[in-house]
C-alpha cells in the first residue's frame, strides 16, 4: 500500500486519513487526495512515500458523518484493494 493508493482511496470513498509519521509529524490525506504535513515549515528532509510505508496505524475520518475510526495497516490495505483499478470489474465477473 503506497501513498498513491491512499490518495485514490480518499477521493473515491470521500475520506480523510491521518497518521503519525516515524519522525513524529502528522500526515493528513484529504478527500481531494492531497497529502499534507501540517507541522512542516520548510522543505522536508524525508520522503513522504517512504514514511507512509512504515506507518502501522491510521485514523479514517469519513466525510459522510460516520464516526471516525482507527485502522491497522492490514485493514486499510483491504480497503485500498477494494477501490483498486479493475477491482469493481473483477467483483462483477461471474464464472
Amino acid at each position: 500500500m503506497n501513498l498513491t493508493e491512499l490518495r485514490r482511496l480518499t477521493i473515491r470513498k470521500q475520506l480523510r486519513i491521518r497518521c503519525q509519521l516515524p519522525n513524529g509529524m502528522e500526515c493528513v490525506i484529504d478527500e481531494h487526495g492531497i497529502a499534507q504535513v501540517p507541522g512542516l515549515k520548510t522543505v522536508p528532509d524525508f520522503n513522504l512515500q517512504q514514511s507512509i510505508e512504515s506507518v502501522e496505524r491510521f485514523r479514517i475520518e469519513p466525510l459522510s458523518g460516520d464516526k471516525p475510526r482507527d485502522a491497522r495497516r492490514e485493514e486499510l490495505a483491504k480497503l485500498v484493494a477494494s477501490v483498486a483499478p479493475g477491482a469493481a470489474a473483477a467483483a462483477d465477473h461471474d464464472e
